[in-house]
This record gives C-alpha cells, structure tokens and sequence, in this order.
C-alpha cells in the first residue's frame, strides 16, 4: 500500500514505546534528586509557620534517606510476577507521589 497510510515497521509489530525493563544509574539519580528537592520544599514551608491537611499528609511520608531502594525505584502491582514494577512503568512517575506502598510487598 503506498502513501499517508503505508505500513512502517513499527506498524509492522516494532515496538513502538522502548521502555527499558530497568533504571539506569543516571534515572536512579535523578529519581532521588527530585525526592531530595520534594523533602527541601516540605521541610521549608513546614518551617513557615503554614497550617495545611496537605502539609499535614507531606509530614507523614518518609523521607527520601528512610526509604529502602526498593520503595525508591519500585510500585506495588498486583498484575506483576513478584508484585512490584519500576517506577519508570507508571505513567507521569515524576509528577507522582510514590513514596508510599503496601506494608510487606
């Protein structure tokens, strides 16, 4: 078939999203540069004297140096094998709040 519509080879059963099956060194950085940050902006606007349910929900998530790697780079699934999935599978995973996962998974 030729023009607009002629198969290419991601359409041909290519893979057309390559996301790697896990974190590399440089995404693993970066994920606990942005927890770090997100602990700073607590931590100020904790010191600010502000009264908020959301500062009040912030205070209760661990810190990024309390939380094990597993929680750090991985998210309960109950559709995974061993009931856990990068971090980097979730959609918008750096806008998310991922600190907090099932007790025993």
């Amino acid at each position: 078939m030729f023009g607009a519509f002629r198969p290419t080879s991601v359409a041909q059963g290519g893979l057309l999203w390559k996301t790697p099956w896990k974190l590399s060194v440089t995404r693993k950085a970066n994920a606990r540069s942005r927890l770090k940050k997100v602990d700073a902006v607590i931590e100020a606007v904790r010191s600010s004297g502000v009264q908020c349910s959301a500062l009040e929900h912030a205070l209760k998530l661990p810190k990024e140096h309390e939380m094990p790697a597993k929680d750090k780079y991985t998210v309960f699934s109950p559709h995974e094998k061993g009931y856990r999935k990068g971090i980097h599978k979730v959609p918008k995973w750096t806008r998310l709040t991922l600190r907090t996962n099932p007790k025993g998974f």
